[in-house]
């Protein structure tokens, strides 16, 4: 009998892990987060608002800010890989731009500018939070820009500046595949002269520009 009870006991004793293994087999796994490694498209809009500098290269010394303001609208790729909770990547976007601004000088003389459109190629780096990414991005920017003055006759110039921009934003994803955010830019397209007809005196321009959008991506 007591045998019996203790091959019994064995028995139970070592059916225990088995148990236990079957049991962990079953239990189902936790979904894993979202992954923010993959290529994306998408488009932007926005409003921006700053300031054009305007001064002469040739005469008497003068100078006038414009002040630019207007709405945007363009599209963007992007490629991006995480790496734990840091996510990397590059992004680069074309907008066209509605952004312009006049002022008028002492003797009454209208000096305008205007972004026709802008872009940029940039290194994007941000911390995720399962569907939630917070990010820093800077590169190169470059817009076509338009100087003008009307002074009885007038004239408008159009060149192509390069210069710089940084800015942070923030992403969501709403599903696997669609990604809403926000975004603040700040632009510096740098100094271009332009050339300009008698009598009109040539000139140097430079453009300031801060942006802030929303912005809509499809992960691929």
């Amino acid at each position: 009998m007591h045998r019996l009870v203790a091959s019994a006991g064995l028995l139970a004793v070592l059916s225990v892990p088995a148990f236990a293994a079957d049991a962990t087999v079953d239990v189902p796994m936790t979904a894993p987060g979202f992954d923010w490694t993959g290529y994306y498209a998408g488009l932007q809009a926005g409003y921006g608002w700053g300031r054009s500098e305007i001064t002469t290269t040739e005469g008497a010394p003068f100078s006038i800010t414009p002040d630019v303001d207007g709405g945007f609208v363009g599209g963007h790729v992007a490629g991006l890989w995480q790496f734990d909770q840091a996510v990397l990547g590059a992004e680069a976007d074309l907008n066209y731009s509605s952004v312009d601004g006049t002022a008028q000088s002492g003797l009454g003389d209208t000096f305008g500018a205007e972004i026709k459109w802008f872009g940029s190629v940039n290194a994007k780096a941000g911390f995720a939070v399962d569907r939630l990414l917070v990010y820093g991005i800077g590169g190169i920017a470059f817009a076509d820009i338009e100087t003008s003055q009307t002074s009885g006759p007038g004239f408008d110039n159009t060149r192509t500046n390069v210069g710089w921009t940084v800015g942070a934003g923030v992403d969501y994803a709403l599903t696997d595949k669609f990604v809403v955010g926000a975004q603040y830019r700040y632009y510096d397209f740098g100094s271009e002269n332009h050339e300009a007809p008698a009598p009109f005196s040539d000139r140097d321009q430079s453009v300031k520009l801060n942006t802030v959008g929303v912005n809509l991506s499809y992960k691929f």
